[in-house]
């Protein structure tokens, strides 16, 4: 029986990716480290950072340096539904109004900046991607099936510069720049389709997401054709009504469309939100730590930014 167990230990061992080593790129970090991770993973949060200006409704971010880029949509006119649900290609619901922001702020939650974004009836930014260089944004019109914009932005600059890159007719609600492909990868209206829309060329390929127990709210690129993706599905049941919000992180393979590794995220606010509700940025620990930090904005209007460390368990 020892020598059986013995087995299986060392088995499982092999099958484990390798810790992340020095020296290895933070993206690459974060994947080693998160197919580390599984339901006995350690979750301690380690602070909590009131934002000193109204973020209306967060939807993607990312760090860069010190500070944090947070995308969110304010709502002027509420969108109505139509009177029945129409099929793909016409909209469910008017257009709506509002004012698309990229917010940077610091990290003590003091605003530095608002810049607008969008225009008419295209104010609703999704979850937005950083190569190193460019922020990249998508902001769409807030109903499914409808069109979209893709922005480039040069954070550097002391007045970034907003540049249209590419207009699609559909939602995008999240954005990732797939930088060894030149190609950007766009999540749809709940992630249900994924778009590879080539930097270099006007085509566009669309697959179905195959995966349905999570609609990805952000997603970050990590190299090697990897990206992370958090967000969040509510089940209902049937019989009283009663409601369960469910979130979790998933590892994509950008090539195949697929997750390659899932982790349900059982973390919630005081109010019941899922971490991974709205916005989140993951980066590793200094070394040689190992483990990821976590920074998560699950609340509309006034948001707290919640940090966590998280260790791979035993």
């Amino acid at each position: 029986m020892r020598v059986t167990l013995l087995v299986i230990i060392l088995l499982m061992g092999m099958l484990l990716p390798p810790a992340p080593r020095a020296g290895v790129a933070p993206g690459r970090r974060v994947s080693q480290t998160f197919q580390r991770l599984n339901r006995a993973a350690q979750w301690k949060r380690t602070g909590t950072i009131p934002l000193r200006f109204h973020a209306h409704h967060p939807q993607g971010m990312v760090r860069i340096g010190a500070d944090f880029y947070l995308s969110a949509v304010e709502v002027t006119r509420a969108t109505s539904p139509h009177p029945s649900t129409s099929p793909r290609g016409r909209y469910d619901r008017d257009e709506g109004a509002g004012i698309g922001h990229l917010f940077r702020f610091s990290p003590e939650g003091q605003l530095i900046s608002d810049l607008p974004i969008g225009e008419g009836s295209i104010y609703h930014p999704g979850g937005i991607d950083f190569d190193g260089r460019y922020l990249w944004v998508p902001v769409a019109e807030y109903r499914p099936d409808s069109r979209s914009i893709i922005y480039r932005i040069d954070p550097a600059k002391p007045t970034p510069t907003i540049r249209e890159m590419r207009r699609l007719d559909d939602h995008l609600g999240g954005i990732v720049h797939w930088t060894e492909a030149r190609t950007l990868f766009g999540l749809s209206w709940g992630a249900r389709r994924f778009y590879l829309l080539p930097l270099d060329s006007p085509r566009r390929q669309m697959q179905p997401n195959p995966s349905f127990y999570i609609d990805y709210q952000d997603c970050h690129y990590l190299g090697g054709g990897e990206a992370i993706c958090g967000g969040l599905r509510q089940y209902r049941r049937e019989s009283d009504g009663m409601k369960l919000s469910l979130g979790g992180l998933e590892l994509l393979d950008l090539r195949t469309g697929r997750a390659v590794h899932q982790l349900p995220v059982e973390q919630w606010t005081e109010t019941g939100r899922p971490m991974t509700q709205n916005p989140f940025w993951i980066e590793p620990l200094p070394a040689p730590a190992e483990g990821l930090r976590a920074y998560f904005l699950p609340e509309d209007g006034q948001s707290t930014l919640y940090i966590y460390e998280i260790r791979p368990g035993s």
